[in-house]
């Protein structure tokens, strides 16, 4: 499993013009889902977003995590992060996972989220072809992968 955690103070997705998730001052996560991925990677992912210490304290240092801030969180589903484009110029997503597979990890991911870390979560729509917008703060940026 990998993602891009965005620190943002804005965000939101549309799905054909329409905003179907938004959310202000917390993360913005691109989720990719490997095909051999397991409901181990969803916990360690899901405990680790919750957690990462990327928002200031009072002294201005990345010590507060999105739980603390009260912040909310936009999943969106990426595919795309297991591109690999090594060879040739068209990236091959041969270890991307299937639907099939990707849909009910990406669920759970989302769930975790929500029921163990009671974090407020937005979500885009598996498998559309979506427009995500941010504004990032910092800029923050970190890629996880487990």
């Amino acid at each position: 499993m990998k993602a891009v955690v965005q620190r943002v103070s804005s965000a939101s997705v549309k799905v054909e013009n329409k905003v179907i998730g938004s959310i202000q001052n917390g993360l913005l996560v691109l989720l990719g889902v490997h095909q051999t991925d397991t409901l181990e990677q969803v916990d360690w992912m899901a405990s680790k977003v919750a957690r990462l210490r990327i928002f200031q304290d009072d002294e201005g240092k990345m010590n507060r995590s999105v739980q603390d801030i009260q912040g909310s969180v936009l999943v969106v589903s990426q595919f795309t992060l297991y591109g690999d484009a090594r060879k040739g110029t068209r990236p091959s997503f041969i270890e991307a996972a299937q639907p099939e597979r990707a849909i009910p990890l990406y669920e759970a991911f989302v769930d975790k989220l929500k029921s163990e870390h009671k974090l407020p979560v937005e979500t885009g729509e598996f498998g559309a072809m979506m427009e995500v917008s941010l504004v990032n703060d910092g800029p923050v940026t970190l890629i996880l992968e487990k």
